[in-house]
């Protein structure tokens, strides 16, 4: 598909991948959290398989902001494109504080301050300003992905920068992506982007198998990705305390 106005199917498809491993995921933290089946979900073989694809999600937000930008650019100014990513940053930041408000009145203990929807909403506000870079997006994600690992291995007396990467003593939250390095993730994805979809046009060759219902299927998934993240737990939290607890 090159049409501006249409999508890729595997950007959507990889998507929707990544959108099931993290329902899968979050159905084995809620059978862990209200003790229905024990398990350990941040180490080992969990770790492995589910980490990477919060990587995938990011990725493919940086990857998403290049085609809209490249359809966007062609029509709006360049104060309007700014606010534009504004809006729409703001927009996904207010989602990720009513996750905030939410987890704060049902767990109090380990709520959420800075979880994917905050990185997400904050990433596309700063990314505008990197959004026409190429390699430089490059090198400046693996640098902040590098300062990111670092910062892991210090803790910190102050709260004030939790959101950047800077954690402090005795610090627990449920879901936590700070900006670094998970910007820096969303910054390679622009680099993808750019490289292997420029002007909105695919620079490599790939067959169409949206024929198949279960690849529409996963397409659709990925496709309504933030709707999903958002709707999702309420569900499953709703459905083990009507059949399991």
């Amino acid at each position: 598909m090159t049409n501006n106005t249409k999508r890729f199917w595997e950007i959507d498809l990889l998507r929707g991948i990544a959108v099931i491993m993290m329902i899968i995921f979050h159905i084995l933290y809620d059978l862990n959290y209200f003790n229905i089946y024990k398990l350990e979900l941040y180490s080992g073989l969990f770790l492995l398989i589910f980490y990477p694809f919060a990587m995938v999600f990011l990725l493919l937000v940086g990857v998403s902001l290049t085609l809209s930008y490249s359809k966007a650019n062609k029509k709006l100014t360049k104060k309007q494109l700014q606010l534009k990513y504004l809006k729409r940053g703001l927009k996904i930041f207010g989602l990720g504080m009513l996750i905030t408000l939410a987890t704060w009145i049902y767990l109090k203990e380990g709520f959420i301050i800075f979880g994917v929807l905050h990185c997400i909403g904050i990433s596309i506000i700063l990314a505008h300003y990197f959004i026409q870079l190429r390699y430089q997006n490059l090198i400046l994600g693996a640098t902040f992905i590098l300062i990111g690992i670092l910062l892991k291995n210090f803790t910190f007396d102050f709260y004030w920068l939790v959101w950047l990467g800077f954690i402090p003593s005795n610090f627990y939250t449920v879901d936590y992506f700070p900006l670094l390095p998970w910007l820096g993730v969303v910054l390679i994805g622009i680099f993808l982007g750019n490289s292997l979809y420029p002007n909105h046009k695919r620079r490599f060759h790939l067959k169409d198998y949206t024929d198949f219902i279960f690849v529409r299927f996963i397409c659709f998934l990925g496709r309504n990705s933030l709707i999903i993240y958002f709707a999702h737990q309420p569900i499953l939290i709703g459905f083990i305390h009507l059949f399991l607890l």
